[in-house]
Formats: C-alpha cells, structure tokens, sequence
C-alpha cells in the first residue's frame, strides 16, 4: 500500500510538472500532502513536513546568500573579463561555446558540490548565451552533464553513501571505474558538441538580427547595463571569491556562514551607502524567493515521502521485483536502472536502503560487494541527480538558468542516460563490473 502510494506520489508528481498542469512549488507540496491523506498519516502531517524542512534549512540559507553573494559579482563586471575571453576564443560559435561550458563544469566540478557547481558555472556562462541569443535550456542540459558525471569522484555523495553502506573504501568503488569516469567525460564533450552544432543550426535558422548587447549584471533575471568598478574594487572582488572557493573547498566553517559573511563583506565594500544596499536587495530578492521557496517544498516533499514510510517501501519493492535469473546479471541490472531511478528515490533511500539489499542478494551468486557498489554509482544520483527533484542542486541548477523542471528532464533524461550505458559499457570492458 505505503509502496503504491510513493509511486503515485513521484508520477503525479512528475505528470503535473512535465505537462505543466500546476507550478513546480504547488506539486512539491500538493502531491505527498493528498497521498499522506489518503494513507491515514493527515494527523502526522506537520511533524513530517516540519522534519523536511527542517533537513533542508542550512541549504536554504546557503543558496540564498549564495545567489545573493553571486548576483552582487556579476552586477560588478566580475566575470566580464572570463566571459569576453571565452567569446574570443569561441569566435561566437555555439559549438565552441557548448563544449567550452562542459570542460568548465568538469573543471569546477572536481569540488564534488553539485549546488556550488551550479552557482559558479551557471553565474559565468548565462551572460555570454544570452549575448548569443542560445538557449538557457541548452544552459542548464551541458552544465548538468558534466555536474552528473563528476559527481562520482570519491568526495561526492554517492561515492561516499555507497562505501559507507557496504562498509568498504571508497578507493574499492572509483579506482576501477577510472576509465569508465574517463569514458562518461569523453561522452560529455561529445554530447556538448552535437547540442552545439543543433543550437548553431537553430540560430542559423532564425531571422538574421544584429547582436543585442546584453551587458553582465542580471542573474536569471532582466540584462541590466552596470558601472564598472575601479580596479581596486575588482581586485578585492576577485581576491575575496578565490578565498571563497577555497574555504568551500577545504570546508573551513559551514557552507551557509562562509555565504553569509563573504556576501555581507562584499556587499559593504560594494555598496557602502545604504540607499545602494536596499536597492541591490530589491532587485535581486526576486530570484532568491524563487530559489529558497523551492528548495523548502522540496523538504516538504522528502519529508513527508520518508516520514510515512513511502520511500522506504518502494525500496523494498524495486528489490522484491527483480526476477531470480537475473541475479547473476545483477551488477549491469543495477548500472542501468541507476541514473531513471534517481527520479523516485533520494541518495540516502538508494544507498543506504536499496543498496545493502542488492549486495546481500548478489552474495548468492558470488558478486563482490564493491561490484554492485560501482554499478549504483554509475548513475544513481551522478548522472542522474541534476534532473531529479528530489535534490535540492536541481532547483538551484532550474532557477539560475530560468528553465522549467519539466523542459529540463525531457532535454537531459536520454543525454544522462546515455553517459551511464556509456560508462557502463566501459566498466564492463575494463572488467570494473562483472557481466
């Protein structure tokens, strides 16, 4: 029953969304509150929902100071030296420009922080497609890309949720599955430039119009022509994002303060009077309501999903399915299901509730524990969490770029996919996992 009612609540979910029936913030919340009804759990519903929310918090916090800290850069031409560099060198090519955005995902991905991962490359890239006139869904699908596929370096949550469910090192899952991380990268950049060359052919397409000058300083928001800084200000800027990045790297205090103090310093050095202070938290307000409201009914979501038992059962039930002469098959079972199952089910209810079962059921026919973990990794919550919405990362990632969530999925879901059964097919070659 609980089973049934968690897949009801992921497709009514995903069917309301996709065909854009009801905003993406009423469906968070609407869904798992009428299936929670249905399911007798209406007196338990503020205690799940409050947990939820509660959960996501530091999140919230986080990404609203982020954006702010962001949105007050890009306003300062921070980025206007990298994006008249990248323009340089792409000579206004979307295909240089789409595998440009993917090597610069990579790149900034090897923190293994999905939500910063968004935050820096989104916040650079989105003036310079809008200069171009290319589309912010194009955006958001190459970013994800290389998010989803970095996101199995050994600091990044699957990896680890995975080697601390099975009780093994996280050295055992990723080392063999060096040439398949090598082999998903290689698929990126490939991926990037057919996207690139299908965007050039569209811009070729469209009615020839001179360049509009889109100036940096907007966010996901309306262009906006800003002052440009005095090089002592551009310095102090530049000087205060590297020792940013660089505490978010090391971890030198929590995620949200590191926001909080680094967008207040920024901001009094910035803006010393307070007539501009307000004025820069009038305009940029709007899109960190945007944000924070989503990633709260997102907690609300999760929590009410987990607090019933919903996500749960459905892990039970996914095991119980597979059929027994599959069981010898089961690592390349579980690589290819990974990335559509980071859809209905959260990192912690995969890796931590799925996952241990898996590995119990592959001791009877003699799999080690590591080959299932490699195979879970392939795709489950990697390639597949920058379209999941069950992580708060993809909320961030849909804002920043202004997309839809239901546009997004149906862009990325084949592309994502398409890096796991690449990546797959590596680890079964390299041997990393068994056929």
């Amino acid at each position: 029953m609980l089973a049934a009612l968690g897949f009801c609540t992921i497709g009514g979910f995903l069917l309301l969304t996709m065909f854009k029936r009801v905003s993406v913030l009423v469906a968070l919340v609407l869904t798992p509150v009428v299936t929670a009804v249905i399911g007798g759990y209406g007196d338990d519903l503020g205690p799940m929902a409050l947990d939820g929310l509660s959960k996501v918090a530091p999140t919230g916090i986080m990404i609203a100071f982020a954006v702010l800290y962001f949105s007050l850069m890009i306003d300062a031409g921070l980025f206007e030296p990298l994006i008249r560099g990248i323009l340089r060198v792409a000579k206004n090519d979307p295909v240089r420009i789409t595998v440009g955005t993917a090597v610069l995902t990579v790149c900034v991905g090897l923190d293994g922080d999905g939500a910063s991962t968004f935050l820096i490359t989104i916040s650079a890239l989105l003036p310079v497609y809008q200069r171009l006139g290319m589309s912010r869904l194009v955006l958001a699908g190459v970013v994800g890309l290389g998010a989803g596929v970095m996101n199995m370096i050994p600091w990044g949550g699957p990896t680890a949720r995975a080697a601390a469910a099975l009780k093994i090192d996280t050295s055992d899952i990723i080392t063999p599955l060096l040439p398949a991380l090598a082999a998903g990268i290689a698929w990126v950049l490939l991926a990037a430039y057919l996207i690139g060359r299908r965007e050039r052919r569209r811009l070729e397409a469209l009615e020839p119009a001179p360049p509009a000058e889109v100036a940096v300083g907007d966010g996901p928001g309306t262009p906006r022509v800003a002052a440009r800084p005095g090089l002592a200000l551009t310095v102090f800027n530049l000087l205060l994002t590297v020792a940013l990045l660089v505490c978010l790297v090391l971890e030198a205090m929590p995620l949200p303060v590191l926001f909080v103090f680094a967008f207040v310093l920024a901001l009094l050095v910035n803006h010393p009077r307070w007539e501009d202070q307000q004025e820069l938290l009038e305009k940029h307000g709007k899109s960190v309501v945007l944000v924070i409201t989503m990633i709260f009914a997102a907690g609300v979501f999760t929590g009410v999903l987990g607090g019933t038992g919903m996500i749960g059962k459905m892990a039970e039930a996914l095991v119980d399915i597979i059929p027994d002469g599959l069981g010898g098959h089961l690592p390349v079972l579980v690589a290819v299901t990974s990335m559509p199952l980071s859809l209905v089910l959260t990192p912690d209810a995969y890796y931590f509730g799925v996952l241990p079962v898996l590995a119990g059921t592959a001791d009877a026919f003699g799999t080690d524990h590591a080959e299932i973990a490699r195979a879970a990794v392939l795709g489950q919550m990697t390639t597949g969490f920058p379209l999941s919405p069950l992580t708060a990362a993809t909320f961030i990632l849909l804002s920043m770029s202004g997309v839809q969530l239901g546009e997004h999925q149906r862009f990325l879901f084949r592309w994502a996919f398409g890096t796991t059964l690449v990546m797959t097919a590596a680890a079964l070659a390299t041997g990393a996992v068994p056929l």
